[in-house]
């Protein structure tokens, strides 16, 4: 009998299991991920699962962290996003700014209204220049109409001028989302745009293990919702696999417990993932999970993720005192193992008679440059050169202050990565992990007891004592985004806000001073058990709970539960049409196809059920589902008016078809 294979590619691990539904989990393993070249830690673990149980592959099924990561550290490959009949005003709405950063932006005549009609024709000459003048500096290109989503033809046909020319990906703001909010369904275009070097690359490397191996089973990837795609729908739009491995670990975590009703706590190496399983199935956010600091329109499991994780870069906030995250760096415990001559610097740096700020602290090139090549500084070309050998130390690499704003540039691109103290370490310094170099992490620790004084910081007594500080910050914090996470879903508008308010980081932190002398002592109880997995969630979780006063569940395979929800789910794909009355008494059907009108509701209604119906089954199919079965619902907005008279809005019609994956 055939099994499934899951695959999961994280920040630091990328796991494989062996699958069968009746058995569960037959083999794991974990490997490092190898950000440089994706396909080793790939075939690393596919190889162990497959050293520990030879098996026939009928299906293989693969999530992945590194989109939500990225999004999260503020990484991504440079895009141009091409505005069609925007306002002006459209840029600072929705930190769509903000998350430009220095990409390109074209803003062009054209657009629609939101009966469907053009406001303005599209001016396809000006599109032309602006494809070809940014094409050689950026890896995608986003395009988002002013009302598309009521008629996408002019993002359709942008669109296609930008393959005609370039062949480059593309990502349109339609295809995201049936949602009205302009910006925001365009910083979502932009987002996912630079992130789709990134999942084809990641796909690529996955069937090209897979055929180097001789297994032929269908590749499926999970979707934001949880659901599962095909690899060749995922290649071709794969803004489909946004948080797909946030939303593998709460269908993982469902299969894994058996709990219908709790909080799934997901911490890996980058970030916390936090989501809710309500009577069995993860709730879905249908205007958009939040992701870091950004509000998407991509429909997902509702997860709140925070840069909080093993990973997370230890650092001093101004007047606060210790933090962690939001920002990755490689532990120095890891630096040290692939690199051990990098412990040699780091024993230098503590023998010498004071600390400075950069001890401990180094640059390692993360991945090889592709159209960045064109566009780098002198300075930033100049940081680039000393990496070329391996890591070397800040010290060695910040020569003049000069240099620090082009180092960050490098490192938001994702062309390099910091190494520090982490949680990762302060864990092998407390013997909680063992995996790498303890003498890396030891010295990392005694370099932070040496560093100079700063406003709501002072340096520990010893190592074990700043180890033991960095654990409780990472605890601390996490308890905090559990909170807020229960706040968002309970509806509070600033969730963030009010959980500090409800509980101050020295009070959930377990503090002393504030345990023996606080008149109030502010206590919360979560209304759902806690579901703790990832790799160390034993070794934060439990006492979380206990903090929040909730029961702790960590289940047997929690640090693979991403692979195992890779596996264990089905093949989803939903379409909503809308139906407008642009006047008394017709009825506008807006439909991906094009728009219709008709001159009543009921005939409006058959056409649009008809559309939606024919596009999800198409698209279950597409996706390599296969028994698929369709659902209709229909949604009016009806407003009453003086008189007892009822007066049509609009309708929207949602097909949704179900399916199961196909098998090899």
């Amino acid at each position: 009998m055939s099994l499934s294979l899951g695959i999961d590619t994280g920040g630091t691990f990328t796991d494989a299991v062996l699958f069968d539904p009746d058995r569960g989990v037959v083999a794991a393993a974990k490997r490092l991920t190898t950000k440089h070249d994706l396909a080793l830690g790939i075939g690393a673990a596919i190889d162990a699962v497959l050293e520990q149980h030879p098996a026939e592959i009928g299906f293989v099924g693969l999530s992945t962290t590194l989109a939500t990561n990225a999004v999260v550290e503020g990484q991504g490959n440079p895009a141009c996003l091409i505005l069609i009949g925007y306002p002006d005003a459209a840029l600072d709405r929705a930190g769509l700014r903000e998350a430009l950063g220095g990409d390109p932006v074209v803003a062009v005549s054209g657009g629609h209204r939101p009966t469907g009609e053009e406001q303005a024709p599209l001016d396809l000459e000006a599109v032309r220049a602006a494809i070809l003048r940014h094409a050689p500096a950026v890896t995608a290109f986003a395009v988002a109409g002013y009302f598309a989503v009521r008629n996408p033809a002019h993002e359709q046909a942008v669109r296609d001028l930008v393959r005609d020319l370039t062949g480059k990906p593309v990502t349109c703001g339609h295809e995201l989302t049936s949602g009205l909010d302009a910006p925001r369904r365009a910083l979502t275009a932009l987002l996912n745009a630079r992130l789709i070097p990134l999942t084809a690359s990641l796909i690529r490397a996955v069937r090209g293990r897979l055929d180097a191996r001789g297994i032929t089973a269908p590749l499926m990837v999970v979707k934001g919702d949880g659901s599962l795609i095909a690899d060749r729908f995922a290649l071709a739009r794969p803004v489909e696999t946004v948080l797909s491995g946030p939303a593998a670990s709460v269908v993982g975590a469902r299969w894994l417990t058996g709990r219908d009703d709790c909080f799934v706590s997901d911490i890996g190496g980058t970030t916390t993932d936090i989501a809710i399983l309500k009577d069995g199935r993860p709730l879905l956010n249908r205007e958009g999970a939040q992701v870091g600091g950004w509000r998407t329109m991509v429909e997902a499991v509702e997860i709140r993720t925070f840069g909080l994780g093993g990973d997370s870069e230890v650092r001093v906030e101004p007047s606060f005192g210790l933090a962690v995250g939001p920002r990755r760096s490689v532990p120095l415990s890891l630096l040290a193992h692939q690199h051990p001559e990098m412990l040699a610097v780091l024993r230098r740096q503590a023998e010498r008679p004071e600390g400075i700020s950069l001890d401990g602290r180094f640059a390692l090139r993360l991945r090889a440059l592709d159209t960045e090549a064109d566009t780098l500084s002198p300075q930033e070309r100049r940081i680039w050169e000393a990496l070329a050998d391996g890591p070397q130390p800040l010290e060695t690499v910040l020569t003049s202050h000069l240099l620090d704003r082009p180092l960050e540039r490098l490192v938001a691109r994702g062309l390099v990565i910091l190494s520090g103290f982490t949680p990762t370490d302060a864990a092998h310094v407390l013997g909680l992990h063992d995996g790498w170099s303890r003498e890396a992490a030891l010295l990392g620790a005694v370099l932070w007891t040496r560093r100079p004084a700063e406003p709501g910081w002072t340096p520990a007594a010893d190592a074990e004592a700043f180890a033991r500080s960095v654990l409780e910050r990472l605890t601390a914090d996490s308890a905090l985004a559990l909170v807020e996470a229960a706040l968002a879903r309970d509806g509070v508008a600033d969730p963030a806000r009010e959980a500090r308010g409800l509980l101050p980081r020295r009070a959930v932190a377990g503090d002393a001073s504030v345990a023996a002398s606080a008149l109030l002592r502010p206590a919360l109880t979560l209304g759902l058990p806690l579901v703790g997995i990832g790799a160390s969630a034993g070794t934060y979780y439990p006492e979380i709970a206990r903090r929040l006063g909730t029961e702790s569940v960590v289940p047997e395979h929690a640090g693979v539960t991403n692979a195992i929800g890779a596996v264990a789910s089905g093949v989803l794909q939903t379409v909503a049409i809308t139906i407008t009355a642009p006047e008394e008494g017709r009825f506008r059907v807006h439909a991906p196809a094009g728009i219709r009108t008709f001159d009543s509701l009921d005939e409006a209604a058959a056409h649009a059920e008809a559309e939606a119906r024919g596009r999800a089954e198409a698209l279950a199919r597409e996706a390599g589902g296969q028994q698929v079965a369709v659902t209709v619902t229909r949604a009016d907005r009806v407003v009453s008016m003086a008189g007892g008279l009822d007066m049509f809005v609009e309708s929207t019609v949602t097909a949704t078809a179900a399916g199961r994956p196909r098998m090899g």
